[in-house]
């Protein structure tokens, strides 16, 4: 037991405590001077060495009722200052590795994280111009590498963009303004609308940015605001107005924003939306939001020139073809020779004749059609054309199974009665090019599944026979020339 505690023992000796006597209090005149309150006559403590201010000296008085002698602050700000810390548990020092500073360099230790990746060295991209833009018999050959058929089409898109982009970088001193050519794609699902446009994107190397028309709504209702499709673009380009300003849009599923028949509540996502699309399509300074589809507060925005932008809008129109079937009988000829007439028409050569009065009464406003100059009709593909499709491109879809089969060492080959019956399955589904993917997948599973596990095969034959589950493909292994019959 220390002084202090012997000095305390008994509580009468020392005057009355807190328990026998209210708090005390001050003689009016004397109040606390910096210290704390008045002198009470008893001894303050330190609440660390517990020491009386007899012994340890002067007592600073902290909030929350605690009392620090001099010794012992020094002590905790010499603690706290060392690099190691102080553990409060065991009242002792932690101790740190000491660390040279001056080795801390490429040669030294090696230090923790991530190992950075080195930043690919982007060159500046040069701005597009009217020497790099190839000739519309250039831009149909180039066309024709990746798509089949469709020849008309092809060369009414060749002739649009090149004149697109002779306006674009014309000059207008002498008075002459060209006006945009902007373009309507009319053909049934699957046969190429907007294959065709990605393909001229990537050879003209300029952003494109594609829309569905059916997510279109009014500003202020719930879906998709106009300004979503230049957001898009803009996105397409990195950020970048000016080289946006020299892209492509395509608006997919137009005829989806045609007028509703017999409506009594606001079309907003039918007539409402060729309205907001006329000022964007004609050419104008329209606010963007960057990096957002829609406008708020907290997204910045950017201002594009849509004067020379490519608008080009696609759609299947499928009642397009009944609407031209009528207006054809009525001006060709009378009684039963007109019906037999354009009954023995295809639906091609149906939709070749459409006029811009078709187009108003399928429900598109004239303001609309106006400002889309160039139409294009697709043809519908036939099993002749989906055979094309599916060997004859450079991206053709058994060119890319032949790669994958390829990694593996195998050869990949097709019977041309195998790829007529693929054909023949697609133009069942009536979805035109896009029921082959899905065909060839399901055939494809077993042998990509199986072949690998052996690395004796050299080369896989698909038959007619292993479509129809008559048989399997035939395999050959490697080093033999051909299987015996």
């Amino acid at each position: 037991m220390n002084e202090y505690d012997e000095n305390n023992k008994n509580p009468e000796e020392n005057g009355p405590g807190p328990e026998t006597e209210g708090p005390e209090k001050d003689t009016p005149g004397e109040e606390s001077k910096g210290n704390g309150p008045k002198d009470s006559g008893r001894e303050q403590v330190c609440s660390m060495c517990h020491r009386p201010e007899s012994r340890c000296g002067k007592i600073m008085r902290l909030p929350g009722g605690l009392n620090i002698c001099s010794d012992c602050m020094q002590k905790s700000f010499d603690v706290f200052n060392q690099p190691g810390g102080f553990d409060i548990n065991t009242m002792t020092r932690i101790p740190i590795a000491r660390i040279d500073l001056r080795q801390l360099n490429n040669n030294g230790p090696q230090r923790q994280g991530v190992k950075k990746k080195p930043a690919p060295d982007k060159k500046p991209e040069e701005q597009l111009k009217f020497s790099d833009v190839p000739r519309p018999h250039r831009i149909k050959a180039m066309l024709d590498e990746y798509v089949v058929g469709q020849e008309k089409a092809k060369k009414i898109l060749s002739v649009a963009v090149y004149n697109h982009y002779k306006r674009v970088f014309s000059d207008a001193k002498d008075g002459v303004e060209i006006e945009k050519s902007n373009v309507l794609l009319i053909g049934p699902t699957g046969s190429g609308k907007t294959y065709l446009v990605r393909t001229l994107a990537r050879l003209l190397k300029v952003p494109l940015a594609t829309a569905d028309a059916t997510s279109l709504t009014e500003a202020g209702y719930i879906g998709d605001d106009i300004e979503s499709v230049l957001s898009k673009l803009l996105m397409a380009a990195d950020n970048d107005v000016e080289k946006a300003e020299h892209g492509i849009v395509f608006i997919d599923e137009i005829d989806k924003i045609a007028k509703k028949q017999n409506m009594t509540s606001r079309d907003v996502s039918g007539e409402s939306v060729q309205q907001e699309l006329l000022k964007m399509l004609e050419g104008s300074r329209i606010e963007v939001p960057v990096g957002a589809t829609s406008k708020n507060p907290m997204v910045p925005t950017a201002m594009v020139d849509t004067k020379n932008i490519l608008f080009i809008c696609g759609g299947a129109f499928p009642e397009l073809e009944e609407i031209i079937r009528n207006r054809l009988k009525g001006s060709n000829s009378i009684g039963f020779a007109s019906e037999l007439g354009e009954a023995s028409k295809s639906a091609d050569q149906i939709l070749a004749q459409v006029t811009m009065d078709d187009l108003r009464k399928f429900g598109m406003i004239p303001e609309f059609i106006g400002r889309l100059p160039v139409v294009a009709t697709l043809e519908t593909l036939t099993v002749d054309y989906l055979v094309r499709i599916l060997k004859e491109p450079k991206n053709a879809i058994l060119r890319q199974y032949q790669k994958l089969m390829a990694m593996d060492e195998v050869a990949l080959e097709f019977e041309d009665d195998a790829l007529e019956l693929i054909a023949e399955k697609a133009m069942k589904k009536e979805t035109g090019a896009r029921a082959l993917r899905s065909i060839l997948e399901e055939y494809m599973l077993d042998i990509m599944y199986e072949i690998p596990r052996d690395n004796a095969i050299g080369r896989v034959i698909i038959t007619r026979d292993y479509l129809e589950g008559k048989g399997g493909p035939r395999i050959i292994l490697r080093g033999m020339e051909q299987l015996p019959e």
